[in-house]
């Protein structure tokens, strides 16, 4: 195309609205790609070759390669962490020292703190390991479910060794934010800005020690749990999954499920506690190396629980490939997203954003435009990777162009 037309705006859109309906990024993201291609050329034998082109292309950009061996031996880290048990003891621990229902509470907001190298891993873990405790002091699952699910995502998103910053620092190389390699610091430097996960780790204290009192559904839930009552009212596993499909989440969900069936429920909190350690001390001496800071703790892990013999070295190996392949739906969104930018480039796509936005927008402006529009799609369509992959190769080009950066 020669010039930018609002043509371009046809992959974007078909993307969001199959999201919204499916609720399958990947699906949505193809389709959408091949909208694109047919665009560029209405024979669909050249769109044929330009797909496999571009695919190629994609799939040999150092970026990628970085992202499946960063996103892949974070799961296989995983696996190993449930398997052993060790985040789990810390709820034995919490019994002990929890004198109520907020004590309870903050011990789950502080194992919440600790697990930060996912989401899933975090939410299932710690709702796992303290429902007993919270169940014991008459908190309700809801409340459980909200200091659960409002802490795990945001520690993530707010300490630069988890899945969510490997995936934006991808994100951030590949539409030329950051120098390759670079990625993990930029979004370093970018965490203080990060208003919305630093006020919902506020918020969840704030309920917590009372000062937000619960209001509304929370409230009444509360009530009936100091009745007796804590569990939440139950829904059948056919209405869970009537229209969930086998998108990414509930893949990655799945899979953890079915490893802490497995886990040692008499596992050491040691066993949690050094790896997580090793992370963190390996990354930063590293320079912030999130790759080799990784690769050296699964080296030294491996042995650690060896001389332990928790489990054989087949199993561990089996393991650390069951924990990859939990990883691949999340690989395949990136991979998926990477395709997509390749052919909304090709069709101009941020250079007619710029062209129609830039008049109409101010730097001042931008940041709640964004912050707004990306709420609403990622509650549409209950994913935020998907949507981030989307949206960051239109954002940050106009960002620039208006002063926002």
């Amino acid at each position: 195309m020669s010039e930018p037309t609002a043509l371009s705006l046809i992959p974007p859109i078909v993307v969001l609205v199959l999201a919204i309906w499916l609720r399958r990024p990947i699906l949505s993201l193809i389709i959408g790609t091949v909208a694109g291609l047919l665009l560029l050329s209405a024979n669909p034998f050249d769109a044929l070759d330009t797909f496999a082109e571009v695919s190629l292309r994609t799939m040999q950009d150092e970026t990628i390669g970085w992202l499946i061996l960063v996103c892949g031996s974070f799961g296989s880290l995983i696996a190993l962490l449930v398997r052993t048990g060790g985040a789990m003891a810390f709820g034995q621990q919490a019994l002990k020292l929890a004198k109520g229902p907020k004590s309870s509470l903050f011990m789950t907001f502080v194992l919440g703190l600790v697990i930060f190298i996912d989401d899933y891993l975090n939410a299932l873990t710690v709702g796992e390991t303290m429902k007993r405790v919270t169940d014991r002091f008459k908190v309700s699952r809801e409340m459980l479910a909200y200091v659960v699910d409002s802490t795990a995502a945001p520690v993530c998103v707010l300490v630069p060794l988890s899945t969510w910053a490997v995936f934006f620092g991808g994100l951030l190389e590949n539409n030329g934010v950051a120098a390759t390699g670079e990625g993990i610091n930029v979004y370093f430097q970018a965490i203080p800005y990060m208003l919305y996960a630093w006020l919902a780790v506020l918020m969840v204290l704030l309920v917590i020690l009372g000062v937000v009192p619960a209001i509304g559904p929370m409230k009444r839930a509360e009530q009936r749990a100091q009745h007796g009552s804590v569990g939440a009212m139950r829904v059948s596993d056919a209405e869970l999954t009537q229209d969930a499909g086998l998108t990414p989440d509930s893949y990655a969900i799945k899979s953890i499920e079915e490893e802490f069936a497995q886990a040692d429920r008499g596992g050491k909190l040691h066993n949690f506690l050094v790896p997580m350690a090793m992370l963190v001390g390996f990354t930063v001496y590293f320079d912030i190396d999130i790759w080799k800071g990784l690769l050296v703790t699964l080296l030294l892990t491996i042995p650690y629980y060896l001389a332990q013999r928790l489990m054989s070295l087949a199993e561990m190996m089996e393991q650390m490939i069951d924990g990859f392949k939990t990883m691949l739906p999340a690989i395949g969104t990136v991979i998926a997203a990477f395709v997509f930018k390749d052919v909304c480039d090709q069709l101009q796509l941020p250079q007619y954003v710029i062209n129609s936005l830039t008049p109409y927008m101010t730097p001042q402006l931008l940041p709640a435009v964004v912050f707004v529009s990306m709420a609403v799609l990622a509650f549409a369509t209950g994913s935020s990777w998907g949507i981030f992959a989307v949206t960051i190769p239109i954002v940050m080009p106009l960002a620039h162009s208006v002063g926002a950066d």
